[in-house]
């Protein structure tokens, strides 16, 4: 896919999303290429994943829900508990339809860059790790050292990412996405954690 390509995939999302989650995206997008360059990846494929991550945010649940049962994929029922997951897969179905996303790797990228999967793609870690500390991201406490780990070594910024998302919804008193369980465990079990960029 050419710029020309991907600055019109722009101008489309830009009329589907609220300005500030546009902006977001597009953070997205420029934190995926600099991380796909990094580690070898296809570099226009880690812009269109970045950049339609989020491309059915902004729809109305309702419609999210109706486009994957559409599509043969219904929501899980996790994602009928928590709205808020619904949009990684729906993405995932808009990208393809909308969108005209044909890419395998970036479909999936998109649909699980909110709850991660055990043994997931390099592109689907760049999306994944891409879309918590992209610049416009609010700077959390761990924010500095997740940030260094995503270009030194990507599965310690994604484990430490999963676990602080994971920490963060149980002290919110809410439970957390079996499939989420499912990803975190199985990276926890994979990578052991450098504590010295925790240091940072």
């Amino acid at each position: 896919m050419s710029n020309k390509d991907i600055i019109k995939l722009r101008k489309q999302l830009e009329k589907e999303l609220d300005q500030s989650r546009f902006e977001h995206s597009l953070g997205v997008e420029y934190t995926s290429a600099c991380m796909a360059f990094l580690y070898g990846e296809d570099v226009e494929k880690a812009r269109v994943a970045g950049l339609l991550h989020d491309c059915a945010k902004c729809m109305d649940d309702d419609d999210k829900i109706k486009i994957m049962e559409k599509s043969g994929f219904p929501p899980l029922q996790e994602e009928l508990d928590n709205h808020s997951l619904l949009h990684a897969k729906c993405g995932a179905i808009v990208a393809r339809d909308d969108y005209d996303i044909e890419d395998e790797d970036i479909l999936n990228a998109i649909r699980f860059h909110t709850v991660g999967r055990p043994n997931m793609s390099v592109l689907e870690k760049i999306v994944y790790v891409a879309d918590f500390i992209e610049p416009c991201r609010k700077k959390l406490m761990i924010m500095d050292g997740v940030r260094k780990a995503a270009f030194t070594d990507l599965d310690q910024a994604l484990l430490w990412i999963m676990e602080s998302v994971t920490g963060y919804v149980q002290s919110q008193g809410k439970p957390v996405a079996p499939s989420s369980i499912a990803a975190y465990e199985y990276y926890k079990n994979q990578i052991k954690p450098d504590m010295s960029l925790r240091n940072i």
